[in-house]
């Protein structure tokens, strides 16, 4: 094989029913530099190792085991094990367009600046299932998808920062910042998340840019317990804890957290009241409003602790 340019990496837990189809599209790449393909295990006990050693006769792809299970340390350990420069991540339950890899090496060959990049997410619904009538486009989004337009768009807002399921970083800034942190990302079946926006704002800090490839395509499965209600809730508590974890980190933790936290909550409440008549946008509002919740108990959490250290 030539010399290994572009590392793909996909870590998994538990998920061998979406596994190789994601690996078959990534071994299927129309990409001619060399490339390699890394599947982390993250401690799965289903049939993730068997999927992969049925398509262990292809050269390119590598097979590690994890035990420590957390989606950061399972992204490190992949990282440990690559050889390429540029870093690709794709979801265990997505699958990449086949020139899901060429657009992600154009883009970072074009700019040395580039620290990160990912591109368009669509979603893929499993027959006989559809999107319910109360899921909104900002809810989708925790479906995985992901959308800014047809064009390179270079980020300045955090928020808008690429879907971890579509994600590449440049190798010499993930080293530069001490790799993921695994104080945030999914543990096992918790919902912890903001790695992706915490890494965007680091970059920017840094002087280093984010891009958002729109020719860089993944379509992520949506399995069908994700479309109730209680999923979206569960998902917006752990997205205000996760939003807490992320200030502390960033040395924003403190009192001013309980006024943001408390005006948040008001305001979902308040926008929730505003769209009555519209089953979507409703609650759309309520789950932010409940995600307000979880981020002031890991606030106040947060405080107890920190008052205890200094006693």
């Amino acid at each position: 094989m030539p010399d290994i340019i572009i590392s793909a990496i996909i870590c998994t837990h538990n998920r061998d029913m979406y596994l190789g189809a994601a690996i078959d599209s990534l071994l299927s790449q129309d990409f001619s530099p060399g490339f390699e393909v890394i599947v982390v295990d993250n401690n799965s006990s289903d049939r993730t190792r068997e999927v992969v050693e049925q398509r262990q006769e292809n050269p390119r792809l590598k097979y590690i085991f994890e035990s420590s299970v957390g989606l950061s340390v399972a992204r490190n350990t992949g990282a440990k094990a690559a050889n390429g420069e540029i870093l690709a991540y794709l979801d265990d339950d997505a699958v990449a367009g086949d020139g899901w890899l060429q657009a992600l090496y154009s883009a970072y060959q074009a700019n040395s600046q580039l620290a990160i990049a990912g591109g368009k997410v669509t979603l893929l619904w499993s027959q006989g299932t559809q999107a319910p009538s109360w899921l909104s486009h900002g809810l989708a989004g925790n479906l995985g998808a992901y959308d800014l337009g047809d064009r390179l768009i270079y980020i300045e807002n955090p928020g808008l920062t690429p879907r971890g399921l579509n994600y590449s970083i440049r190798r010499s800034f993930l080293e530069e910042i001490g790799g993921f942190d695994p104080k945030l990302g999914r543990v096992g079946k918790n919902l912890l998340s903001n790695e992706e926006l915490l890494m965007t704002e680091t970059a920017i800090e840094r002087g280093w840019q984010v891009a958002y490839l729109p020719n860089a395509i993944a379509a992520h499965n949506v399995s069908p317990e994700r479309l109730k209600r209680s999923w979206f809730i569960s998902r917006g508590w752990w997205q205000g804890i996760s939003e807490c974890y992320r200030e502390q980190l960033a040395g924003k933790a403190g009192f001013g957290q309980l006024q943001r936290g408390s005006e948040r909550f008001i305001r979902g409440l308040y926008k929730a009241l505003q769209h009555i008549s519209d089953p979507a946008e409703r609650f759309d509002k309520l789950v932010y409003a409940y995600g307000q919740i979880g981020y002031l108990n890991a606030v106040i959490q947060g405080l107890l602790f920190s008052s205890k250290k200094v006693q």
